[in-house]
């Protein structure tokens, strides 16, 4: 994602909320009031019905778990949608509660740690966005169809769910719409069979997901797929194939770019949504990118924002933060692909890049520490820019063939995995060096900014 949750244009709504959850040690503070850490989801199985004159969703969520601990009651994120039924293992219908967006689930038999169990969670209503300390994020109507847009807190708004990015699970995401609907929703589309007055689309994603990169794209779309090793499939607004297949056409040498400079894709495949909508912002999900239909030009400004995007399938999607702290972890790396994607396409030079963006960064406020820089700067453009800068100030000291390697290894060993701050300064450190602690440590946890290295 670049810079801020999306919203699309002129709707946006910032509201707050407050959760007692908030002092609870075991959740984010930046994210506060979300996710259950005494068991880990291993699948969902989602099975939604969507009318979109209505905004009326009917879902059943199948969800497997293992028990982290002995429990009596676990709990599952929903926001906003009524909850009908819960059933555990097969079991007579479950003792709950729903208040809020915290759904308290009290299985009749105690659950042993370790224990694998199911959770079956009936439940209907119109969704919405879901509001957060950073604004609203998750289901949201477009003009004639749907975008879901998650990060970092929007996944109860249309399934209940662990909503950790820890608890990384793979998913079959079924969905059935009106005729004359296409649905596009991450991992692999398995099936597609009519049905009365509608379609079944159903996708699985086989890749461990971490919910807030859970999607569903509603709309009347046509696609069109490259070819190469990785398939890349740009999706449309019926009508606009011209222009929308010329702004995306780079797409492939994009993704040359980064295999080679990253190392192999990670996902079977990749997709770019175009809405028809005006965005203000892209955003990336698992295997797909989500674009406004004004980001349908060559402008660089636009060209770099689909990098950004891509960049995040690596970084943000396989290597997934497990704490939010860590963001830069995500869009400092996709701030990076943006700043190569321009020396590749014959544009300014990283360097040059690099240089703008410190001299820019010199005259704003201080204050900010990249390795933690709270809930209100988490989206903050500096973190995106002063991460790709440490970056930069890396690759300047240890050279480019160790630089590169650092990043292939990284994405190599923590492959789709959840990943924190100082596993990546252990792995530049066995690469690259002890000394290198010392440059992280002032990136990261020093307000001032540093100095780049020169040029060699």
């Amino acid at each position: 994602m670049d810079r801020q949750p999306h919203r699309p244009v002129g709707r946006g709504r910032l509201r707050l909320v407050k959760s007692s959850a908030a002092t609870d040690p075991t959740t984010d503070p930046y994210v506060p009031g979300h996710g259950d850490h005494s068991f880990e989801v291993d699948h969902y199985a989602l099975e939604l019905s969507y009318s979109v004159e209505s905004n009326s969703l009917t879902g059943r969520a199948v969800i497997t778990a293992t028990a982290l601990t002995d429990l009596d009651r676990f709990e599952l994120d929903l926001y906003h949608l009524r909850v009908s039924k819960v059933t555990v293992d097969g079991a007579a219908p479950t003792k709950y509660s729903h208040r809020k967006s915290r759904l308290v689930v009290r299985p009749r038999a105690a659950i042993g740690e370790g224990q694998s169990f199911t959770v079956v969670v009936a439940y209907a209503g119109s969704p919405r966005p879901m509001p957060g300390l950073d604004g609203d994020a998750g289901w949201e109507e477009l003009a004639d169809g749907v975008i879901v847009a998650s990060q970092p807190h929007g996944a109860p708004s249309w399934f209940p769910c662990n909503d950790r990015p820890s608890n990384k699970a793979t998913y079959e995401i079924e969905t059935t719409v009106p005729a004359g609907y296409v649905v596009v929703a991450n991992g692999e589309l398995e099936s597609q069979r009519r049905r009365a007055g509608g379609t079944v689309w159903k996708h699985v994603e086989s890749a461990p997901m971490a919910t807030y990169l859970a999607t569903v794209q509603i709309g009347r779309y046509e696609s069109v797929e490259a070819g190469g090793a990785v398939p890349i499939r740009t999706v449309f607004p019926a009508g606009t194939r011209d222009r929308s297949v010329e702004s995306f056409a780079r797409q492939p040498d994009m993704m040359e770019l980064f295999v080679r400079s990253f190392g192999d894709y990670p996902f079977a495949s990749y997709t770019a949504v175009i809405t028809e909508d005006e965005l203000e912002i892209p955003l990336e999900a698992q295997g797909l990118s989500v674009f406004g239909s004004n980001f349908t030009t060559d402008e660089w400004e636009h060209q770099r924002l689909i990098a950004h995007e891509l960049a995040h399938q690596w970084f943000g999607n396989s290597l997934t933060l497990t704490h939010w702290r860590d963001i830069w972890l995500h869009e400092g790396f996709a701030c990076y692909a943006e700043w190569l994607w321009s020396e590749e396409s014959g544009g300014p030079s990283a360097d040059d890049r690099a240089e703008e963006q410190w001299q820019r960064l010199e005259q704003l406020p201080q204050d900010l520490v990249l390795g933690d820089p709270g809930p209100d700067l988490m989206f903050d453009d500096r973190v995106y820019k002063r991460g790709a800068l440490l970056l930069h100030a890396l690759r300047l000291t240890v050279g480019d063939d160790a630089f590169f390697a650092l990043l292939r290894t990284w994405t190599t060993r923590y492959a789709t995995g959840s990943v924190v701050t100082e596993e990546f300064v252990a792995v530049a450190a066995e690469l690259c060096g002890a000394a290198v602690g010392q440059l992280f440590d002032a990136w990261l946890r020093d307000t001032a900014l540093p100095e780049l290295p020169s040029l060699p």
